[in-house]
């Protein structure tokens, strides 16, 4: 029974020490997906969805809920942007070759269609991400023709 206690108190002090060191939060300022919205034009319904939906875990501005306050829930959530924004930052559209911008539409595509994203656990915090599906159809058709400009820029002249 000592040894229970011991590693009780132990994990308290590890619980209590990780909410004085957390991990970074993800913030820019301005428009930080302005190349991403000029180039890819999406129209208002579709730029609200991407901004309820997409822009906390892909974009280098997420918007915390109160919970990212406390550790261990900081690091997962943390985990989550960064593992987003390796998949597709839409901050850093402008970086992307016109290739990889084809693919990443090509990704959206898919994932909204099998119903992958938003991930369940986030919009079971974020009712507002819950797409309906006129709203995943009205993101597919605008990811299908920004993917068809994109497709036309890679064709030889």
């Amino acid at each position: 029974m000592k040894i229970v206690k011991k590693m009780a108190i132990i994990l308290l002090l590890v619980l209590l020490a990780m909410q004085f060191y957390r991990p970074p939060n993800n913030f820019s300022q301005g428009d930080h997906t302005v190349n991403f919205s000029v180039e890819t034009n999406p129209s208002n319904e579709v730029r609200a969805i991407l901004r309820n939906a997409c822009y906390d875990c892909h974009s280098n501005n997420t918007q915390y809920p109160w919970y990212n306050t406390i550790a261990p829930i900081s690091y997962w959530l943390y985990d989550h942007v960064e593992g987003g924004k390796e998949a597709m930052n839409l901050s850093t559209w402008g970086d992307y070759t016109t290739r990889t911008k084809s693919q990443m539409l090509g990704k959206v595509i898919e994932v909204i269609e099998n119903d992958e994203m938003p991930l369940k656990p986030y919009t079971w915090m974020h009712s507002e991400a819950k797409l309906t599906s006129q709203q995943r159809q009205a993101v597919i058709e605008w990811a299908k023709r920004s993917r068809v400009l994109y497709e036309l820029n890679q064709q030889p002249r």
